[in-house]
Parts: structure tokens; sequence; C-alpha cells
């Protein structure tokens, strides 16, 4: 259902979805060209969980950025989106309405760190980093979290893929946070075999 509105807008703009590339349906993404990252159920320990912490992830990457993204959390009745340049919102059952990260806090940070796949390199880096709180959430909800001010700091070590996090990536970025890889760099788009490697999404 998705890929056919997508393919709705722009049939000419290749559509990267997991359970299709699980399949062996990997289109062509040529360099810089925009191209769908889109992972319909993101979270599949919480969704088997039942603790409503799954979402649907539709980005629109273009020049190795996401540059628009939407996450819906059916099961809670939430949605994120977020627009390069335009700014991002969410929506629950009071309505819409803008989100931002929050500046740093005086007190010390708070991270948001994955439920269903903690790690020690996880664990050593916000020990070291004199973390105040961590929050644990599932999917690219922790990506959201940041987004709104929540948190301010979600690192991640272990395997990810594009999919997984894109649409998180955008819904933070034009709230006014980054993605990064671990040295430093913007976290990039389009790579071969659609794998991340470690990053760290900061909020202010």
């Amino acid at each position: 259902m998705i890929e056919a509105g997508l393919r709705a807008l722009d049939p000419a703009i290749p559509i990267v979805a997991e359970e299709a590339v699980a399949a062996g349906r990997v289109p062509t993404v040529e360099p810089g060209a925009p191209f769908w990252l889109v992972d319909p159920l993101d979270g599949t320990k919480e969704f088997l969980s039942r603790n409503g912490e799954f979402t649907v992830n539709v980005a629109l990457v273009e020049s190795g950025e996401p540059i628009l993204g939407v996450v819906a959390a059916p099961a809670v009745d939430r949605s994120w989106w977020g627009l390069a340049g335009r700014g991002a919102w969410t929506r629950d059952d009071g309505g819409a309405r803008p989100i931002r990260v929050r500046p740093r806090p005086a007190g010390g940070l708070v991270a948001v760190a994955s439920r269903s796949h903690s790690d020690a390199e996880t664990d050593a880096w916000l020990a070291a980093r004199g973390i105040v709180e961590t929050i644990s959430a599932g999917s690219s909800l922790k990506l959201c979290l940041v987004a709104e001010g929540r948190a301010d700091v979600y690192p991640r070590f272990g395997r990810t893929m594009e999919w997984d996090i894109a649409a998180g990536h955008a819904v933070l970025a034009a709230a006014g946070g980054r993605v990064e890889t671990v040295d430093g760099r913007p976290l990039r788009y389009g790579k071969p075999g659609f794998e991340n490697p470690p990053f760290i999404a900061w909020g202010g």
C-alpha cells in the first residue's frame, strides 16, 4: 500500500523497502538521485511484545540526505514528520504542533537508548559522558524523542539499516538536530548494502 502511494506521487523515484530488499528486489539508486526508504514495520520485537513502540517509516533521500520523513506509531495514534528547511511537527489526539530540539540542559544530558538492543559499547559511551538519565524506547521513536526535546542524545553502535532510521533522521534534522558518525561526519544514505555505521544522534 505504501509503495503504491509513493509510485502515484512519482513513478520515476526508486523505492528501497526493507521487505523488498530481503526478497531480492533491490532497485538501482543513482548517486545523488532521489529515492525513497521505507520500513513498514520498524521494531518487530516491540510489535510482538505489544508495547506500542513499533513504527512505520517513510523517508525521501536526495544527494545522500534525508530531506523528508514521516514516522507513524499507529498503536499509540501518534505521528511525526519533518521537511528540510520547513520544520518538524507531531500529531496526537490533541492535534498537530511544531517540535524543536531543546538546548543542552546545564544539569546534564538525557539520553535515549534501544529497549531491545542494548550493548556494552553503548553503556560505556553513556557512562563516559555523565548522562543524568536514560530513557528506553523502541524503533525510530528514539530519534523522535530527541527531535521533540524529551532527550538530548541517542547513541547507536549496533547494526542498523538505512530504512530503520532515515525517516526519524529527517524529522530530527528538520527539528534542529543532527545525526553523525562516531568521528563526527554527517551520516549519509545510499551506501552499498544500505547498512549504517555506528552513529550518534544529537539534539540542540
